[in-house]
């Protein structure tokens, strides 16, 4: 017997039955069947496997079969997705799965009915499909009993792990998982499902979190065929447009983009080209986007533009080719959008970058040179979350109507994102959201005060729900259908000030953007109410949205300067590649091979590091310090004007003194945190925060202390 074989006689009779004749497999996948093992003997796992490589039944295989072996009563099984749109995908095949041991399966999410709501609660199903925000809704409600729906709860599923523990809802899920333990009285088993990961080892370090369970990363074993890949050059968006009209025309084509703004721009370019088109991307109605992808997945001849989010292991269908306008910011991302392809048998994972500038096209080259090294980021969970501490409490004392001083703290403290805060440190904080009247103190026990009232309760209780702000934007409705969003600044650029409603005739020249790949004209907006009426229109402009600023990493943009300082000439670069990027080389013939260098600029002093934008801004406001001048930073280099720029000698001296000292270190960082005025909001939990606990914050969001005092000691 093989150890596949031998794997499989460990399920049910009932499921091994099923698998053979209610799904027709003839054999399990190799990573379906090295997870069986581990998880029935009740371990914490981590299965990282490619996209549609079988991981949904590598984590429900085993985990359906103790349900069925143990007779677990409802409600006993978690799946956790990080967006509506997975759930949804997901629901299908999971009901499907459970269907065939006569289990059931229940989605909850904001747009889940609240009469299906209720029947659920009235009758648990065995199986809950589910978000982080969602959960936390669940504890908080009073109208759900959560001790009781949770009371047999047995083992969580988290789907897309690594898009949860790089932002702050993975500590936010860490935390509910405490929550849950603790409510249920049982070690929760967690099995976690990825695609691309370059740090598994700490995934599942985060995934235990205070659990005392064993636990592993099982791999899908490599693929042995080479992915087809091509880089090319096209110049502009309009050229790149015009490529994917032209590219594999009677295929299934993902184009992948880096903004909404840029998904609209293509699609629009698109469709008037006569290509059958639709559009993905989160500004967009749920309905919205679920049409347009089964549109997509039932067409043939046709063409998706996607955002980051259809990254997720959203089906799609039968797809044929991966394209990519200019390139994604990491390598995993890369792996996430090439991996849609490939899964016919005999077909090979494919993905054509179209880049629009010679900088762009310098980093897909560099993003395809660390994926041949094998090389994948490492996902970093923060360790001392205070601003999600501070979240907990506000929602542990709403949840239970007060929560006890002496015991708030245990209810947490073993979730990974507060790892490296202490007993010291929840003290002070709470002492922090006393003094300012966000918590009360009664007894021992703790619950919001007037100020926590006025942010986070009565009108304001659902900002407790989530743990990030949403932007503020405008609900877009047609003939009483809701269309998508649109940013609120984008559209009052247009318009005339004023408050209410705003008619028609009062926008400064034809009010119109597309969005969903069609143009719209705006009827009226009605700011009270955050919406605007549209109808359809003949032309219009392109919305636009608020988005967060990209920073590239040190290994990216170290891989950057191996492209521009080699001679090699990469087999999946196209000719026009191949010249534009002989064209950067020349440009930038100055740069070592390795290190940093100091050299003249126009007006200026260029120091090359290639640190990263996180490592290099705080470089730069470090030596503004000190230099008391105009220095600016990007992510491959320090820029020093005035004063600063006219001596070499001195920024050289500055670098050696920082350099001296062991900066730029911690101390430096909370030092131009400081100095800074207006930072920003990074968390709507900041005004919990002791200032201390503040700056610490923004040190962790804004800077990369290790790649800076690296790049000063010449490292």
């Amino acid at each position: 017997m093989t150890d596949a074989e031998a794997a499989f006689a460990r399920l049910s009779p009932a499921l091994r039955y099923q698998i053979v004749n209610g799904l027709g497999f003839a054999a399990l996948r190799p990573v379906q069947a090295m997870t069986i093992g581990p998880v029935l003997d009740g371990e914490h796992v981590v299965v990282l496997a490619p996209t549609a490589g079988g991981k949904t039944e590598a984590a429900f295989f085993p985990l359906l079969s103790r349900m069925d072996s143990e007779d677990h009563a409802p409600l006993s099984l978690l799946y956790v997705s990080p967006i509506r749109a997975l759930l949804n995908n997901q629901r299908d095949r999971l009901e499907h799965l459970a269907g065939l041991l006569g289990r059931r399966v229940f989605t909850w999410h904001g747009d889940v009915p609240q009469g299906e709501r209720r029947r659920f609660l009235k009758e648990p199903t065995d199986i809950l499909l589910t978000t982080p925000e969602s959960l936390e809704v669940m504890l908080m409600s009073p109208r759900v009993p959560a001790r009781r729906l949770f009371a047999g709860l047995r083992a969580v599923v988290i789907d897309e792990v690594h898009a949860f523990v790089r932002d702050d809802r993975g500590g936010h899920l860490a935390a509910v998982l405490e929550r849950l333990t603790r409510l249920c009285g049982r070690d929760l088993q967690r099995v976690a499902l990825s695609a691309t990961v370059g740090n598994p080892d700490d995934i599942l370090a985060w995934l235990r979190g205070s659990s005392q369970r064993p636990g592993r990363v099982l791999r899908a074993p490599g693929a042995s065929v080479q992915p087809e890949l091509v880089l090319d050059y096209v110049a502009s968006e309009a050229n790149a447009a015009k490529a994917v009209a032209k590219l594999f025309v009677g295929d299934k084509r993902l184009v992948f983009v880096e903004s909404r703004r840029a998904a609209e721009q293509m699609a629009n370019t698109l469709h008037a080209q006569g290509v059958a088109v639709f559009v993905s991307h989160s500004s967009l109605s749920v309905d919205a986007r679920a049409q347009a992808e089964r549109a997509f997945a039932e067409a043939r001849d046709c063409v998706i533009v996607a955002t980051s989010a259809l990254e997720l292991g959203i089906d799609v269908g039968d797809l044929d080719r991966v394209l990519q306008l200019d390139a994604p910011g990491t390598v995993a991302s890369f792996l996430q959008r090439m991996g849609r392809t490939g899964r016919r048998p005999g077909a090979r994972t494919n993905c054509t970058f179209l880049c629009t500038e010679p900088t762009r096209l310098v980093q897909a080259a560099a993003l395809l040179r660390l994926h041949r090294q094998g090389y994948i980021e490492p996902v970093r969970a923060p360790q001392r979350a205070a601003h999600l501490l501070a979240h907990q409490l506000l929602a542990m004392a709403i949840e239970h109507g007060g929560v006890p001083e002496s015991d708030a703290w245990a209810w947490v403290a073993g979730a990974a994102p507060f790892a490296g805060l202490t007993v010291d440190d929840y003290r002070a904080l709470i002492a922090h959201m006393l003094a300012q009247g966000i918590l009360h103190r009664d007894g021992g026990r703790l619950s919001l005060g007037e100020d926590g009232e006025k942010r986070y309760g009565r009108k304001n209780f659902e900002a407790l729900y989530a743990v990030f702000d949403a932007p503020r934007v405008l609900t877009v409705m047609w003939a009483g259908q809701e269309v998508g969003q649109v940013d609120a600044q984008f559209l009052s650029m247009q318009q005339e000030e004023g408050d209410g409603v705003v008619p028609e005739a009062r926008p400064k020249g034809p009010m119109a953007f597309v969005l969903g790949g069609k143009a719209w004209r705006v009827t009226s907006v009605e700011w009270g109410r955050a919406v605007v009426h549209v109808r359809p229109a003949e032309d219009a402009r392109i919305a636009r949205w608020m988005g967060q600023p990209v920073v590239r990493s040190r290994v990216l943009c170290e891989a950057i300067r191996e492209v521009l300082t080699s001679e090699d000439v990469d087999p999946w670069w196209s000719s026009r590649a191949r010249e534009a990027i002989a064209a950067q080389r020349a440009e930038h013939e100055f740069l070592p091979r390795e290190g940093s260098c100091l050299i003249d600029a126009p007006g200026a002093l260029r120091w090359w590091t290639f640190a990263g934008g996180a490592a290099n801004h705080l470089i730069a406001r470090t030596l503004d310090g000190m230099l008391g001048a105009s220095v600016t930073a990007d992510d491959l280099g320090v820029t020093l004007r005035e004063g600063a720029g006219s001596s070499e000698a001195g920024v050289r001296q500055a670098l050696a003194s920082l350099a001296a000292r062991g900066g730029p270190d911690l101390h430096d960082a909370r030092a131009v945190v400081g100095r800074m005025s207006g930072a920003g909001r990074v968390s709507k939990f900041q005004p919990c925060l002791t200032p201390e606990m503040l700056g610490d914050l923004l040190v962790e969001r804004l800077f990369d202390i290790d790649a800076a005092l690296a790049v000063v000691a010449g490292r």
